[in-house]
């Protein structure tokens, strides 16, 4: 047998017994007939507003001896959610009709309450088995055609028109709970597994229904299962014909909540339980594929054709300058024709505002690299939907571990700049706060806005604490690392000398200018993320879940090829028209596709977002503030990008000539 049959002898039989594992890390949960089950409610949340309130903040039923908030992590405080026990009580494959929550006497200040929240459409969201409740939705679209969806939670109020001000109260849900059956597998050793079953599906469905009952009402009852009610039979379901529950206007009303809990056999996968959930919008798949697609065409061909218009036009002018049985005349009329050359002597000077320059360069790695194992992770499955929360923590966790590189790229390109004449502690502190510091003012300042308006998107003030710590006591020692390995390196060695006294800059035309320039930069780096944008944007503002990171990470890797690009195309007639102030600029230019983002996002917020009017000021503050964080977290990478690929380009095409 050859060596090579026998080492895939060796791997197969490996493979045999290689058992599989689920990559989120959220476990399989099966359940036993009669087990009780632990129904959450999470925050009131509204399209029309990007405010969260506490599922309480209306006076639904509370759980005996009262609610109490369940322990959440990090991603899913700084998200805003806040987890809590409720009154609603299941067990499995038990079902129940009717069974009474409780009954409330709401003051006339919690009908107005209620009315604000109905009047701006809010629903109430809940958890069971780690499943968000779904609403099923059925519409049309243009041709007739009928499409299944899902909403998550339920409205708590229905209305009678778009614009009517006639409230129904919603006071009974009817739960609907899918399970796979699990057989015994006998798989262990020492026991046979139980038999159980495993929850795949939790959708609810609202209705309004204006009980009647006889004589007094028991406030026992509830938990004696002993209520009796005209309009709900337990054997029969809700009467069909019962008049709905109207809000009054500014006067007591009695409530009594009810609900029924149905379970229905589903041949659905646990592995696949989340379907429903990250398609709950049958068009935005095709759209996606289709734009992406043909972004990524066009994109792509755009920027083999830039690199072809280089390559020829670079391998021309060295060709000219490198050769060396031309005439003095040759040489003379090469350089007339062509400018870049003359500025060699100026082409590393360093810019003003160096250091600032070099933190930004910095920050860029560190944002960068974040971004980068974010996506990865998520691509792999690792921050998946029903991880919940781990997507924000790893933003958090891995931006603090970036601070290393961030350190010591900084370092080394203030290294570059100043020399030995430089104020090491400064630049460590600037590349370690400026951009955490901007971002972290704007988040505080939105957060105190929040904590007024009594929003769960408040972050806690020990949340707030926890953070700084991890700033100040993990983040900032790793950079301080990265900036002693940094400045211990040896310094940048440029290919050519830079001369004593600077060269004039004669006047650029219009759009050489360093305004125009720019904005016609930034259009090209844009047009790669605006599609993907959209597809963010409803899924932070529509209450979605994003799930398409493999797109994100293809439109990744185009944004930074293309900012590299676009960058190198623009230093390079700048420096033919004999300006050599690029660093700034090969910076900016790329980076000023954060202003189109901006300006996107100020459109969509315009055309998308129909936002409720007592909430119009609060939510337009919260919108434009968090757009103004990630359009500056935007500017930051893909103006790194385009200064490191500008800074590489520059190195090798003024190495390759011949300087006299």
């Amino acid at each position: 047998m050859s060596t090579t049959q026998s080492f895939t002898l060796i791997l197969f039989l490996w493979l045999h017994g290689v058992c599989a594992f689920y990559l989120p890390g959220v476990a399989p949960r099966k359940y036993v007939h009669g087990e009780q089950l632990m129904v959450k409610v999470n925050t009131l949340t509204s399209d029309l507003t990007p405010l969260q309130f506490d599922y309480y903040n209306i006076p639904f039923c509370e759980p005996k001896g009262g609610e109490h908030q369940l322990p959440e992590n990090i991603g899913e405080v700084l998200a805003g959610e806040r987890t809590e026990t409720s009154a609603y009580q299941f067990h499995t494959n038990v079902s129940r009709l009717c069974k009474v929550a409780c009954r409330k006497t709401w003051t006339p200040q919690n009908v107005d309450e209620y009315r604000d929240f109905a009047g701006a459409r809010f629903r109430a969201n809940m958890r069971l088995d780690n499943l968000p409740a779904a609403e099923l939705v059925v519409f049309r679209d243009q041709y007739g055609k009928e499409f299944v969806s899902y909403k998550l939670g339920y409205p708590i109020a229905e209305v009678s028109g778009y614009n009517s001000s006639k409230f129904y109260i919603n006071n009974h849900l009817r739960f609907t709970i899918r399970y796979h059956n699990v057989k015994p597998t006998g798989t262990h050793m020492d026991k046979i597994d139980e038999p159980g079953v495993l929850i795949v599906g939790f959708e609810v469905k609202a209705k309004s229904i204006e009980h009647r009952y006889e004589g007094k009402w028991d406030e026992k009852c509830a938990s004696k299962n002993s209520c009796e009610l005209f309009t709900c039979d337990p054997n029969r379901g809700p009467d069909p014909n019962a008049p709905k529950l109207q809000l009054r206007t500014h006067k007591k009303q009695e409530v009594v909540f009810t609900y029924d809990v149905l379970w229905v056999h589903s041949d659905v996968k646990w592995a696949s339980r989340w379907d429903v959930y990250l398609k709950m919008q049958w068009q935005d798949d095709e759209i996606h594929w289709f734009s992406i697609v043909n972004s990524s065409v066009i994109l792509l061909f755009l920027s083999g054709m830039v690199a072809l218009i280089m390559l020829r036009i670079l391998r021309k002018d060295l060709y000219r300058y490198n050769q060396l049985e031309q005439s003095e005349e040759a040489r003379e009329e090469a350089r007339e024709e062509t400018g870049w050359k003359l500025v060699s002597g100026d082409v590393f000077r360093p810019p003003k505002y160096a250091s600032l320059l070099a933190v930004y360069i910095g920050s860029g790695v560190q944002v960068l690299g974040m971004t980068c194992f974010t996506i990865a992770f998520a691509v792999l499955g690792f921050l998946s939907p029903s991880n919940r929360g781990s997507l924000l923590a790893a933003v958090v966790l891995l931006f603090a571990c970036m601070g290393t590189p961030a350190g010591y790229i900084s370092a080394r390109f203030v290294k570059m700049f100043h020399g030995a004449g430089i104020d090491r502690l400064r630049t460590t502190f600037m590349t370690a706060l400026v951009f955490p510091g901007v971002v972290f003012a704007i988040f505080f300042g939105l957060n105190l806005v929040l904590w007024g308006d009594k929003s769960t998107g408040a972050v806690p003030f020990t949340t707030l604490l926890a953070l700084l710590v991890f700033w100040f006591g993990v983040s900032l020692p790793l950079v301080f690392l990265g900036s002693f390995l940094g400045f211990r390196a040896n310094p940048i060695q440029n290919p050519v000398r830079t001369n004593p006294i600077p060269r004039q800059v004669p006047d650029q035309i219009w759009y050489m200018r360093s305004l125009p320039s720019i904005l016609m930069g930034g259009v090209l780096p844009f047009g790669v993320v605006f599609v993907e944008l959209f597809f963010i944007l409803s899924s932070i503002w529509q209450h979605r879940f994003y799930y398409l990171f493999g797109f994100m990470l293809l439109v990744l890797i185009i944004l930074l090829v293309t900012c590299a690009e676009i960058s190198i195309v623009m230093c390079y007639f700048q420096l033919c028209s004999e300006d050599y102030h690029w660093w700034w600029r090969s910076f900016f230019t790329s980076g000023a596709s954060a202003l189109y983002l901006f300006l996107y996002a100020s459109y969509y917020f315009l055309t998308r977002v129909h936002i409720a009017k007592k909430a119009s000021v609060i939510s337009g503050l919260i919108f434009f503030g968090y757009m103004t964080v990630i359009s500056y977290a935007f500017m930051v990478v893909t103006g790194f990008m385009g200064f490191i690929a500008t800074f590489l380009f520059i190195r090798i095409i003024y190495a390759s000539i011949k300087v006299d």
